[in-house]
């Protein structure tokens, strides 16, 4: 079973996957936002296809650690999701996970028009690495 990490923004979902143990975080996907049917049917796909066991998704807080209004979209948007996929959903604090994310691919040299391709995917690897890595502290 694995973990499915989501990095939700108004544009585009980026997608993360674990490994079957929960050790490794890697970038899978990026869905373009159409419709939340789709968005939501595509999750809900990839869960199935990879014996998801639950979803972290990037709860995206101000640096006051406050809920701002992007936070109060993804909070929307879970309450929808966990109606369509039945599975645990959790938050994860996504702060600084995006800056984390472009760095990487900077050292990567990779040209600007890629990153801009991939960075939700990388940075929805970050947010569920940093909840693995968490979750292998706790035991």
């Amino acid at each position: 079973m694995r973990i499915l990490g989501l990095d939700v923004g108004d544009k585009t979902i980026g997608i993360a996957l674990s490994d079957e143990l929960h050790l490794i975080a890697q970038a899978f996907e990026v869905i373009k936002r159409s419709s939340l049917t789709k968005d939501f049917n595509r999750v809900g796909e990839i869960a199935r296809e990879y014996q998801v066991e639950r979803v972290i998704v990037g709860l995206p807080l101000e640096m006051s650690g406050k809920e701002g209004k992007q936070a109060k979209k993804v909070i929307e948007f879970i309450a929808k999701l966990c109606r369509k996929v039945k599975l645990p959903v959790e938050t994860w604090d996504e702060r600084l996970t995006t800056s984390a994310a472009e760095r990487h691919l900077l050292e990567a040299n990779l040209p600007r028009a890629k990153r801009k391709q991939i960075i939700h995917k990388v940075a929805a690897q970050e947010i569920l690495q940093g909840y693995l890595d968490c979750q292998k502290q706790l035991k």
